[in-house]
């Protein structure tokens, strides 16, 4: 939500100041562009060397720089960004950008942002409840910025109560909440399986397959985006998800993967059953490695459980179920048969005619095959844009 997105940090002068190297933290972990402004007063709160050393980006502070002489355009700035956060946003800075008195960096390029604003007061209680502070918070509110309001605490006065400033964690979450509620899956819980499984033989031998988990995780990747939360299940892979909103567990069997999908399945809108999960388990474990034999080895096999035919038998009214299929020969066929054996809302059907496509490529060739038996072909993609059609598909069947 917020990667390669462009973040405008305003700082004002209030003993909270220092938290906003937690926010720019937090922002740069997202994948977002931070830059900050600092009115003059807030210098004696938190340095500038230390934000723009967690930023990346040097601090601005006048309209004209002090070392370069080159002029800060707040205009620039205005439009440069795609969000701007005032935190701390002090009473005096407040009475500002209400008034539009622009005699600073910030209020300039306040006054010149076309993108959504976002304001944290930090102040002393009596500061806060005070009707002309009131009046400016809803006057800012009515401008169409958005409010994150003061939390119940100590106050640097020593006094307990309302005005202090929200921690950085609550902050960042409550603007990834806002952006969110209007994309289409907000508030969905969506589960998915991805990558291989691997069955043990004996503790350094294994059964499993190619998978490497690209699809699985592009598609948590965009549920996430489209503003769901997704638990992402993860076989034996190097991929490690990183959104916010995805919270993903490792596992390595498959018998280790049926066991955490059962205790999220019910909870789920949507499952995506992507995982290449092994049909087959050693139906002997050995504890210590098997020496090299003069002869063959036989290994005898047992089935796994099929987790997809489980899960989706078990789904109520009201949850979706995709799932994969893999095939070599009469393919769309097969998928078909696959959908309608357990009872599937959608399938995808990798192909394999393409050198390009399925196990450990970042291109995949699909194609998507309703309940309905409405078939659509997708030409080759990147994965993270195959997950966009798949994830596209899926909404539109649920909006149904």
């Amino acid at each position: 939500m917020l990667k390669q997105k462009k973040v405008l940090l305003g700082v004002t002068a209030s003993i909270a100041a220092y938290k906003a190297t937690y926010i720019v933290r937090l922002l740069k972990k997202l994948g977002a562009s931070v830059r900050v402004i600092q009115t003059e007063a807030s210098l004696d709160f938190v340095t500038p060397l230390v934000l723009s050393t967690l930023s990346e980006n040097s601090v601005i502070i006048d309209v004209i720089d002090k070392d370069t002489k080159e002029w800060n355009s707040h205009v620039e700035l205005g439009l440069w960004a795609d969000y701007i956060i005032f935190a701390p946003l002090t009473a005096k800075s407040m009475s500002k950008m209400v008034e539009g008195n622009c005699d600073n960096q910030l209020i300039a390029s306040y006054l010149s942002a076309k993108c959504p604003v976002y304001f944290v007061p930090a102040m002393d209680l009596d500061m806060y409840q005070h009707p002309s502070t009131q009046n400016n918070i809803k006057k800012l509110q009515e401008y169409g910025n958005v409010l994150i309001p003061a939390q119940y605490g100590e106050l640097a006065s020593g006094l307990v109560g309302e005005g202090r400033m929200a921690e950085p964690e609550d902050i960042i979450n409550f603007i990834l909440n806002d952006i969110n509620k209007n994309k289409e899956l907000f508030e969905k819980s969506c589960l998915v399986t991805a990558g291989p499984t691997h069955e043990n033989i004996d503790p350094v031998r294994y059964i499993g397959n190619r998978s490497s988990g690209k699809m699985g995780n592009a598609i948590a990747e965009e549920l996430a985006e489209k503003g769901a939360n997704v638990t992402l299940v993860m076989g034996p892979s190097s991929i490690k998800s990183n959104h916010m909103n995805i919270k993903q567990i490792n596992v390595t069997t498959a018998d280790e993967m049926y066991e955490v999908v059962s205790q999220h399945f019910s909870e789920s809108d949507i499952s995506v059953f992507s995982a290449a999960v092994s049909d087959y388990k050693p139906k002997v474990v050995h504890n210590e490695k098997v020496k090299k034999l003069d002869d063959n080895w036989t290994v005898e096999l047992e089935k796994n459980k099929d987790i997809l035919m489980e899960m989706s038998f078990a789904k109520r009214e009201n949850q979706f179920v995709v799932g994969f299929a893999l095939e070599t020969e009469n393919e769309q066929e097969n998928a078909i048969n696959k959908l309608k054996k357990k009872k599937l809302d959608l399938i995808i059907l990798n192909s394999t005619k393409d050198s390009r496509s399925t196990f450990g490529f970042d291109t995949n060739k699909i194609t998507i095959i309703e309940k309905d038996l409405k078939i659509r072909e997708y030409d080759l993609k990147n994965k993270s844009e195959v997950a966009k059609d798949i994830v596209s598909a899926i909404i539109k069947n649920i909006n149904k």
